[in-house]
């Protein structure tokens, strides 16, 4: 029996038993299949689902890897031997993996990129544990990712809002240096007033303060004749863009 230290599997001693040569040795390989071709992919041992997830799993505990999805997903097993890697990904898409073959330095990697598929793939060896632990990981992920969305998507519009209301306020106050909001009908002076008065306010919640029930849209396009009346006055666009 020869000891020595894996490369792989967190450097642990791995155990090489040499056997005599022998007939009965022979017989034994043959009906362990280890003999046989492994190209077609179709060796006797693997017909049997029950078989073909103990060859993946053994596969894997031998040779494989799977990240913590913190940032992507991947999932890999290795060998020097390619005819055994090439059979490994005949047998994973039999579970409707969809695993792909890599060449690295001499060595051969099967691997997937997939969420998903990761945890299929974890379920059908039976990695129960490293199961729950990648979805969890994963869950968190999705979440922090989510409310990253949210978050950016939230202060995008309130980005938006604050640049309309400042430009909405410059074009009245610019009307106001020309005396021209006294001589104006009196739904747009209510709104160039509530405008004015909570200039943090959106739209919606404007149209909510009208003496006279006003729609969003509405009291939005009172609001849009306010600013086209401030250009028509002589308001030019980029006074518009320093304010903002």
């Amino acid at each position: 029996m020869l000891i020595t230290r894996s490369r792989r599997l967190k450097k642990n001693n791995r155990y090489q038993v040499q056997v005599i040569p022998s007939d009965q040795v022979r017989n034994a390989l043959q009906d362990l299949q280890l003999l046989a071709p492994l190209g077609n992919g179709k060796l006797p041992l693997l017909k049997e689902i029950a078989a073909r997830k103990a060859f993946l799993r053994g596969v894997f505990l031998a040779g494989g890897s799977v990240n913590k999805p913190i940032s992507d997903y991947h999932l890999e097993m290795v060998s020097d031997n390619e005819e055994l890697i090439r059979l490994v990904q005949k047998t994973m898409q039999r579970f409707s993996l969809n695993a792909k073959v890599v060449d690295r330095k001499g060595s051969y990697i099967v691997y997937l990129k997939e969420g998903n598929a990761i945890t299929n793939f974890l379920s059908i060896i039976g990695a129960h544990n490293a199961l729950l632990e990648f979805e969890n990981v994963r869950v968190v992920k999705d979440m922090r990712n989510k409310v990253n969305r949210i978050v950016n998507c939230e202060t995008a519009n309130l980005n938006k809002v604050v640049k309309t209301a400042l430009q909405q306020i410059a074009c009245i106050r610019y009307l106001e240096t020309k005396n021209l909001l006294v001589v104006l009908p009196e739904k747009l002076r209510e709104a160039a007033r509530l405008r004015l008065d909570h200039e943090d306010l959106p739209v919606g919640e404007l149209a909510a303060l009208c003496e006279e029930p006003v729609s969003k849209s509405g009291f939005n396009h009172r609001l849009k004749k306010l600013e086209k009346l401030a250009e028509d006055m002589g308001m030019g666009k980029s006074e518009i863009k320093e304010i903002n």
